[in-house]
């Protein structure tokens, strides 16, 4: 299609269409077929199988949620990362408890202050690492997240104080596929008011280590997998 039908089609004015154009084509999603015409890419694809993966993955894992709730009595999340950000695509809260951050399905927070995205970046292969750190105008990890990074290798988990919310302690665990990548996050928060760093870890640690078990074999027996 040319600029001019674009714009008819999307009924905005030429000036809009051509600086909506240009931002998708320097995105990949669109190409020029010539001087005057657009077509669209097959990265286009992207964006249906990024919903279809985070579809499957949340209706494997809100059961599994659901039960690790009644187990350790705390609100427990779901995160993919996308791009530099943590996008959550579950939540469960403990009966009517809400916690200190309004944490919603749709969520992003910058992965670098989520104790969620720690636990998945710790397990990202250079090159992705470099790019989420990248998103955040960074070249390498600062000392503190590369101390976290660290432990969480060293460990296979995240357990820190919130960077988001003051007075709560979380306690994460990436899901990772077979070849070690991790495709997702499991998280249970709890206020320290209520529980230390430790007594969290103690309660937690062991049911979310299953439940994020759980989530990668159920993904690897359905054949499901998660676009970021």
């Amino acid at each position: 299609m040319t600029l001019s039908e674009i714009a008819v089609a999307s009924d905005l004015d030429p000036g809009t269409t051509h600086r909506m154009l240009n931002t998708l084509v320097s995105l990949g999603y669109v190409a020029r077929t010539d001087a005057k015409r657009f077509t669209l890419t097959l990265k286009v694809l992207d964006l249906g199988f990024r919903a279809i993966g985070h579809r499957d993955l949340r209706t494997l894992a809100r059961p599994l949620l659901r039960s690790l709730v009644g187990e350790v009595s705390e609100a427990a999340s779901l995160g993919v990362l996308n791009g530099g950000d943590v996008l959550y695509v579950e939540r469960m809260r403990a009966g009517i408890t809400r916690l200190g951050v309004d944490i919603r399905l749709g969520t992003v927070i910058p992965v670098t202050s989520s104790v969620i995205g720690w636990s998945m970046l710790a397990y990202l292969p250079e090159a992705d690492l470099a790019r989420a750190l990248l998103a955040h105008g960074l070249s390498a990890p600062p000392a503190d997240l590369a101390r976290q990074l660290k432990t969480i290798r060293k460990q296979g988990y995240a357990l820190s104080a919130s960077k988001i919310s003051n007075g709560l302690c979380v306690l994460a665990m990436p899901v990772r596929d077979k070849d070690g990548y991790p495709v997702a996050a499991v998280s249970v928060a709890a206020p320290t008011m209520r529980m230390t760093l430790a007594e969290l870890e103690e309660r937690a640690l062991d049911p979310l280590r299953q439940v994020a078990a759980q989530i990668a074999a159920g993904l690897e027996a359905s054949g499901g997998t998660v676009v970021g």
